[in-house]
């Protein structure tokens, strides 16, 4: 049976930085994707026309690599989502939820160094309650490098994996799908570069008994 499949990205790349061997296995599998982006780059924020148009032909171009089944644009203003309430985030969200009607949510590691992660965790999770959404059957926080490795390093806010995804055959395309933000990724040892998101894959992987995984945090499944 397909599943209707739903990532949260606070900012474009982050679907692709924690999940994307992930996304690539389930479309194989016949499940329907969608990717919902909660940030989006403004003029009144300081950015560009040039880097605007760049941005949107990432998106269009990243979309249809993945072969999303829709794409969900919040357009909230990047950095800034902690300006705005948490019933406004939550009722944009909410809309996308009903519509789409997702089987299983990938969202952001709740305690992600970046404001705008965090908050974003907050409001999707409220979108999770089993009484108000009960298509969703199961909840999933992923890692993004970056902002999840740079989280506080405490023991109980830490990044603790119980389930792996073997993406030993998508690894490749995952990394070419990333080249895409090209203003996103670094060489080592910036955290964003190919060469962190493979070793990582490879760490993953060798917890899990295969070259390349993707962790996640099980957060709720109904079965």
């Amino acid at each position: 049976m397909s599943h209707d499949i739903l990532v949260i990205a606070v900012h474009p790349d982050d679907e692709t930085l924690g999940a994307g061997g992930t996304l690539l296995k389930h479309k194989e599998n016949g499940d329907r994707i969608h990717w919902l982006i909660i940030t989006s780059m403004t003029e009144e924020k300081g950015y560009s026309q040039k880097q605007i148009e760049k941005r949107n032909f990432e998106i269009t171009a990243v979309a249809k690599d993945y072969g999303f089944s829709s794409v969900s644009e919040l357009k909230l203003p990047t950095t800034c989502l902690d300006e705005l309430s948490d019933s406004t985030i939550i009722d944009y969200i909410s809309k996308v939820f009903k519509e789409i009607k997702p089987h299983t949510v990938y969202l952001p590691f709740y305690n992600d160094v970046h404001s705008d992660h965090r908050k974003t965790f907050d409001a999707v999770f409220s979108c999770t309650k089993s009484f108000r959404y009960p298509f969703v059957k199961k909840v999933l926080m992923m890692e993004t490098l970056s902002e999840t490795d740079f989280a506080p390093a405490l023991s109980h806010l830490a990044f603790v994996p119980n389930v792996y995804v073997d993406i030993g055959k998508f690894i490749e395309k995952k990394c070419e799908i990333l080249k895409r933000f090209e203003g996103e990724i670094a060489p080592a040892p910036f955290p964003r570069s190919l060469e962190t998101v493979r070793g990582l894959a490879t760490f993953r992987g060798s917890v899990a008994g295969c070259l390349h995984a993707e962790a996640f945090v099980l957060l709720k499944e109904i079965l």
